[in-house]
């Protein structure tokens, strides 16, 4: 090159195009500047295209001061020359940059392209840009382009206007995957499950083959509404991928999330490459399935395979410890993460270690260990002490964690409830009235218990007091035999479970109707004797109900799988997988 600079000799434009990708992909920055050097030997202009290969390459290297620089000097620019710059700056999150560029783009009288605008919609951070920007590509006539619809339905997904978003799919019929993948995943995004899936539905019938991120969005789609079967059915689809990290990852978390971890133990051990995401979903999974060794045993293999733990992993480790009553390893993890790892610890890591003192009885230890964290305490912290005062039957520490509670989530109607019960309990009505004033007064319902029972991929909902399921009485009919067989094993309802509930239902009426065993019921009927019954909830499973479980797992003979918002009941042969520890 300096001998073709000394005898004035230049290559043409798309040689030293090549070369400059060739300094890129060798991330060999100080080559890369002497082709630059070079362009511009003795007062030497290439052409925009060569130039805009170089401010391509200067973003490239992430040296945005030196893409500006030579932007600046450019005598030409167009829309390439632009756009690189934008996306850059969208990039690097300088969004209000990046749409002062699109601005100063517009007033050089450059149009953007479809290039431009899928930039610029990552950059919006408010809905108010990003509607201008959406009004700007229907005015350019880009509101047909296939990339720039992709990117408005992802940006309206991201700001939770789903609406928008299926007004933008909906505009004209959908002939490219990259749309379609956009909605799916929007849908998935915004925790509609169901919707995802039926568009999923829809693009297979449209003849659509599913991409990698299709089917990352609805096995997560999967996870969210804990469908099994719907989810093995993707797995099928995910196989003809050979080994796909991303894809295994979403697989090995809706196996261990819909209770399937016979399947997600499969897939972890037959996966080629792991990385931290793989373990540490595979400890949560063991450790909320209730095999809390089998958590701490992989977590010890995961060391050995060199794969550094990362904050998730410590909280799968440290749930694990607090489920299976293991106070001295939890206290030893907990006090060498930031040693051993350089992890600091964070509300879920203290949230797990009050809950291990907690259930194992060590109320002061908990409290003072609150006391001391080092970020604020939040609602689920004092909730989780609340919970275990409740077990141990603290009521002094309980008024106190209850108002703590209430102080940071003034709505939280299952506080409100427990503390009434509690007041109700120690014979103090008055503290009992002035709760159900304050409910009153804030608004505050109680919500009630739901649980989804998946019966032949469809899911069938149940809510205590709501008659609506086309075999409800049928359902109340087998549930009140099935009491009646069960009183005849030693089963006495526990009504300390709805005591002074402020709805007023009778005790063991309440009882008798709740949500998951009606789904249990339900699943009774409709799946032979050989097929886990499958059951999702919205509440915590109530110390009745998970004895109910257990007698009808033993004496009808049938595998039961109930997910609460905490962890996951496998009932078998009159015995859980937690161990009564929950």
């Amino acid at each position: 090159m300096l001998s073709m600079q000394t005898n004035g000799i230049w290559a043409d434009a798309v040689t030293y195009s090549q070369l400059i990708n060739c300094c890129l992909a060798r991330n060999d920055l100080q080559h890369a500047r002497l082709v630059h050097n070079h362009l511009f030997f003795h007062g030497y202009h290439p052409k925009t295209f060569l130039t805009n290969v170089l401010l391509n390459m200067y973003v490239k290297f992430k040296l945005l001061d030196e893409a500006e620089a030579l932007f600046d000097q450019m005598p030409e620019r167009n829309v390439v020359s632009w756009t690189t710059l934008l996306s850059a700056y969208t990039n690097a999150k300088l969004n209000h940059k990046a749409f002062q560029f699109l601005v100063l783009m517009l007033r050089d009288g450059v149009r953007p392209n479809m290039f431009t605008y899928s930039s610029v919609l990552r950059a919006c951070h408010r809905l108010f840009s990003l509607r201008q920007v959406h009004c700007s590509i229907i005015k350019d006539g880009l509101d047909s382009d296939v990339f720039v619809r992709s990117a408005l339905i992802d940006i309206y997904s991201k700001w939770g206007e789903l609406h928008n978003a299926l007004c933008v799919f909906n505009e004209m019929v959908t002939g490219d995957l990259v749309v379609w993948n956009s909605i799916i995943g929007g849908f998935a995004q915004n925790s509609d499950g169901d919707g995802a899936l039926n568009f999923y539905k829809s693009m297979k019938r449209a003849g659509f083959s599913a991409h990698q991120s299709t089917l990352t969005s609805v096995l997560r789609s999967c996870t969210a509404l804990a469908l099994l079967e719907v989810g093995s059915q993707a797995h099928v689809h995910v196989i003809k991928f050979g080994p796909d990290l991303i894809l295994n990852n979403a697989l090995l978390d809706m196996y261990c999330k819909c209770g399937g971890l016979g399947d997600a133990n499969s897939v972890f051990t037959r996966m080629v490459e792991k990385d931290v995401i793989s373990w540490s979903t595979m400890i949560a999974g063991f450790a909320q399935n209730g095999y809390s060794r089998e958590a701490l045993r992989l977590f010890e293999s995961m060391k050995v395979s060199g794969t550094r733990p990362n904050y998730i992993t410590i909280v799968g480790v440290l749930f694990a410890c607090s489920h299976a009553g293991l106070v001295e390893d939890g206290w030893h993890h907990f006090q060498s993460m930031k040693k051993l790892y350089g992890i600091e610890p964070g509300r879920e890591h203290y949230g797990c270690m009050v809950d291990l003192l907690g259930r194992a009885g060590k109320l002061d230890e908990a409290v003072r260990l609150i006391h001391e964290m080092q970020c604020k305490p939040d609602a689920v912290t004092w909730r989780t002490l609340l919970g275990a005062c409740r077990v141990h039957q603290n009521v002094h520490l309980a008024i106190y964690a209850a108002k703590q509670v209430l102080k940071l989530d003034p709505q939280d109607a299952g506080t409100y409830i427990l503390l009434s019960n509690i007041y109700a309990n120690s014979q103090r009505w008055e503290d009992v009235a002035e709760i159900r004033i304050a409910m009153r007064d804030k608004g505050v319902k109680k919500e009630p218990g739901s649980s989804w029972v998946e019966v032949n991929k469809q899911i069938h909902a149940f809510i205590l007091g709501d008659n609506s399921h086309p075999q409800i009485d049928e359902i109340n009919s087998q549930l009140n035999q099935l009491i009646h067989r069960l009183m005849g094993v030693g089963y006495i309802p526990d009504t300390n479970f709805v005591l002074q509930d402020l709805e007023g239902e009778q005790r063991e009426d309440s009882l008798r109707y709740h949500s998951e065993k009606l789904a249990m019921v339900f699943g009774m009927i409709s799946l032979p004797r050989e097929k886990t019954i499958r059951i999702r909830k919205n509440l915590r499973i109530c110390g009745d109900c998970h004895l109910f479980a257990k007698l009808v797992a033993k004496t009808e003979h049938r595998i039961i799988v109930i997910r609460d918002p905490i962890r996951y009941h496998h009932f078998q042969d009159g015995v859980c997988s937690c161990g009564d520890y929950w």
